[in-house]
């Protein structure tokens, strides 16, 4: 259970209470029950994920085999009840040294709920809404069992929000005002709990469903790259390539936890796997303890922002935003960068206010400048060798076809080789000098013996993002099951192939492995627990919307309090989703905030004119819902750094918020500026765009923490803010000085929409009596244009427009057509008042925004040569 943390705790009982479960029961049979379910749990994924389901039906003529990949979602719950009920006590004065009698009967009951539902599927299939004693029964035990399993892994908030839309969907139908915004009429209990419990549509939705076919793998695939080296692999080079630098250990700890929180599902994970080695590192060269654990808790959070597991919530990305996975990475690349870049920046900054240097390290050292040349040669070589392996797959096309096993042995070649290349090398370790001081590591060494890591995670990567006319890319949940497989081969042969090399005995090697496998399999399904009853929780909130339509009630909240003001409106969507963000895990915290506030975003933002790509609304509040994870008073990561660095965790939460303040302006910046997100961008905006951005965000960076290349007077902070907010949003400027938009109305506006170039989208405001209450609700749309024909651009997106008396009447758009849910379902066509298009806006033809770029960059010349001659010691 999570309550309050305390410093007195350590960060890996932290981990135990907050991801793993703290109970180690003294019974041996009892703990090694806990540790047989989770290894039958990883198990039981990696077999729905393979093939062997349908090759064991063929085999013996029977479809039990594959009816288990059916029923998948149920069995994923029941493993995740049960762990959690015989894993997390139930309370802080509950038995942590065995499993108690009541555990026993929760487990029972929670496991029966969800397996009555495999049992009896076909009974359950023939009466489909018409719900029996037994049905309602075992449903309200399940949802009892599970919220008791949310608190004890998870803690109240999730608990009290679940409570609160299961209240809604009972007596929701009481509250007048609240039937009159949903025009809903309340539910029985068999209602509520069938569809809860019964159907798809609440704990069994697309939540569970993601959880099980691609979360558990991508989950578990960290868990084993872990436990077999990889993750202090990535902390070692990080260190090797920076820790030599101004804060290096500080500076390293960023490049790893990115690394690690890739592939991490928890920041509160990533804080406590990467912490455990930086924070006594930042803490040596001078960092105090609250800013060496800010520094830990921003890096780890930022984590999981970064594609390409975001979290795991990327791929429920996939389900709620409805585009492919490889755009969902498009899109939160560049922000996840820059925001890291950042990070290094503000590191650096704070590392110059305080005057520190960097570990000691034996050989050449490395500067600033061959680092950022490794950085930018180490892309140029993984995209060259991306475009080999693309041409070398072509050519070997016509002999391997859908073959896999040349593939599988040219991967085999490169890992042995990989590992001759390691066998020649110390093993990877921390580093000490002559006094017991640590050191940099050397480079080459550390890069080079565990090299072997990055082919599972090459392997995801390729599955995932490469297509060529013969190769498909493959979806996330079968790329994810490769890469373990080929995880596991690693974890399970590296060490005894090694020992071999270097002529020594495999035997002990082989089973250190072996353990290293184990475990992996062991701590895979341990992080999952969480996970797994937080998205069958979460299916309540998302069950609950779509029964009631419960998210009205919060837009019209929202929509009051902003009245109408669009900054206002973001403000409190950001607010609320940090709130709501608090003490969840990152799965959870994404379907919480993209079901309540990401409609309210477009609902309310269409009524106030604006019109932002989907995927922008639903970054727009991950972001803010991520950084609960460092916002005392419940900021869980900030906890877990606090221990490590034995400081203040209120002082470390703050400290981590304010370095996260670039992170909290990312969100506001791409909801105005989708160009950040690489929509409809070509490769070499994209690059223009990132330069650019980069820069406002170093320069915004400078001016939080006072300080650029000297410390900065008020009035220069405010010229780096301006600055920064310009090179951002240089359309803000041009929109004073010339208006963005053409605008016609009436017969007008059609010949207006006939000037626009083909597809350019043309703004349609349209006013009109709401559907539930008959009053004025306008509303911003757009169309694509079709040059010289305004009238077959509104046909095209099935409205009909009728001219009379000068206005522009809408009729009631067809079901299936692009508007209808938009506009055939928020607006009465049949009242006294009619629907019309008030106002036609097509984009206008003005000076390229990008002009103002010059003058804010000699602004900046200006800063940068007032502020050298202040300077005390270098930049860099």
């Amino acid at each position: 259970m999570v309550d309050t943390p305390s410093t007195d705790r350590t960060a890996d009982d932290m981990v135990a209470e907050a991801d793993t479960g703290a109970r180690n029961p003294a019974a041996r049979w009892q703990a090694q029950l806990i540790i047989g379910t989770c290894i039958a749990w990883s198990l039981f994924q990696l077999y729905i994920a393979s093939s062997i389901p349908s090759m064991l039906s063929t085999t013996f003529g029977t479809s039990f085999f594959a009816n288990l990949v059916a029923q998948a979602r149920y069995i994923h719950l029941a493993f995740a009840i049960a762990l959690a009920t015989m894993a997390f006590p139930l309370t802080a004065s509950a038995p942590k040294d065995r499993i108690p009698l009541y555990d026993w009967v929760l487990m029972f009951l929670g496991v029966a709920a969800c397996l009555y539902l495999v049992v009896f599927r076909f009974e359950i299939a023939s009466r489909p809404g018409l719900w029996s004693t037994s049905d309602i029964t075992m449903s309200a035990i399940g949802m009892v069992v599970l919220m008791i399993a949310v608190y004890r892994s998870l803690g109240l908030p999730l608990v009290i929000i679940a409570c609160a839309f299961i209240a809604f969907a009972f007596f929701g139908g009481y509250s007048e005002w609240a039937r009159n915004i949903t025009n809903y009429g309340g539910a029985s209990l068999s209602k509520a709990l069938g569809h809860y419990w019964m159907q798809t549509e609440g704990v069994f939705g697309v939540a569970l469903g993601v959880s099980t076919a691609m979360i558990f793998l991508f989950v578990l695939f960290g868990a084993l790259l872990d436990r077999a080296g990889g993750g202090n692999w990535f902390i070692q080079v990080a260190i090797a390539l920076l820790g030599s630098l101004r804060g290096g250990p500080a500076k390293a700890s960023v490049l790893s936890s990115m690394m690690t929180g890739m592939i991490s599902g928890s920041s509160i994970a990533n804080t406590v796997t990467t912490g455990t080695f930086t924070i006594p590192l930042m803490k040596r060269i001078g960092f105090p303890a609250e800013k060496a654990g800010a520094v830990e808790v921003a890096s780890s959070t930022n984590g999981q922002l970064t594609p390409p597991v975001m979290g795991a919530a990327a791929f429920l990305m996939v389900e709620y935003v409805n585009i492919p996975y490889i755009d969902v990475v498009k899109h939160a690349f560049l922000p996840a960068v820059i925001s890291y870049i950042a990070l290094l920046y503000i590191v650096h900054l704070e590392s110059l206010k305080m005057g520190l240097k960097g570990l000691e390290k034996p050989g050449r050292k490395i500067g600033v400048i061959m680092i950022a040349i490794l950085f930018l040669t180490g892309f140029i070589v993984l995209g060259i060798l991306a475009f080999l392996m693309v041409g070398l797959r072509a050519i070997l096309d016509p002999i391997m076809g859908d073959s896999i096993y040349a593939a599988v042995a040219l991967v085999a070649a490169l890992y042995l080789y990989l590992l001759w290349v390691s066998s020649r090398y110390p093993e990877i370790e921390t580093q000490t000098g002559e006094d017991g001081a640590p050191v940099a590591p050397r480079l080459t060494p550390t890069l080079v013996g565990g090299l072997y890591f990055s082919i599972p995670i090459f392997i995801l990567v390729w599955n995932l993002m490469v297509r060529t006319e013969n190769l498909d890319r493959l979806s996330p949940a079968l790329s994810a099951f490769w890469a373990t497989v080929f995880m596991i081969i690693i974890a399970l042969t590296h060490r005894p192939i090694k020992a071999f090399f270097r002529g020594e005995g495999a035997a002990a090697e082989t089973l250190a492995g072996w353990k290293d496998f184990v475990q992996g399999l062991i701590l895979g399904a341990r992080n999952m627990i969480g996970i797994g009853v937080a998205t069958g929780a979460a299916g309540i909130i998302v069950g609950t919307i779509s029964l009631t339509g419960a998210h009205q009630v919060i837009g019209t909240v929202i929509e009051v309090i902003s009245g109408g003001n669009l900054m206002v409106l973001l403000f409190l969507v950001a607010v609320l989703s940090l709130i709501l963000g608090m003490g969840l895990p990152t799965t959870a915290n994404y379907i919480v905030v993209s079901s309540l506030m990401a409609p309210v975003i477009i609902s309310v933002g269409a009524q106030a004119g604006l019109i932002v790509p989907l995927i922008a609304v639903h970054m727009f509040v991950f972001y803010f819902g991520i950084l609960a994870d460092d916002t005392p008073p419940v900021g869980l990561a900030a906890y877990a750094a606090a221990a490590i660095s034995r400081g203040d965790p209120i002082k470390t939460g703050i400290q981590g918020f304010a370095y996260d303040i670039r992170t909290a302006l990312l969100p506001f910046l791409f909801i105005f500026n989708t160009d950040l997100l690489l929509i409809d961008v070509g490769l070499f905006k994209a690059v223009f765009v990132f330069i650019i951005a980069l820069i406002a965000m170093l320069l915004f960076a400078a001016a939080t923490q006072g300080y650029f290349i000297a410390k900065s007077k008020w009035y220069e902070t405010v010229v780096l803010l301006l600055i920064a907010f310009t090179l951002f949003r240089p359309g803000f400027w041009l929109d004073q000085v010339s208006e963005p938009y053409d605008t016609a109305s009436g017969p007008a506006a059609i010949e207006l929409m006939g000037t626009a170039p083909e597809g350019e989208p043309i703004r349609l405001n349209v006013t009109g009596p709401d559907f539930d209450d008959g009053e004025p609700r306008p509303t911003t749309v757009t169309v694509p244009a079709v040059p010289g024909d305004g009238m077959a651009a509104l046909e095209a997106q099935g409205l009909t427009v009728l001219e009379e008396d000068g206005r522009l009447l809408l009729e009631e758009p067809f079901p299936g057509t692009p508007l209808f849910d938009t506009l055939g379902l928020e607006y009465d066509y049949y009242g006294d008042d009619p629907v019309e298009i008030t106002l036609v806006e097509v984009e206008a033809e003005r000076l390229p925004k990008e002009l103002f770029f010059i003058p804010a960059l000699l602004l900046l010349a200006g800063v940068v040569m007032i502020q050298r001659r202040r300077a005390t010691q270098p930049a860099f």
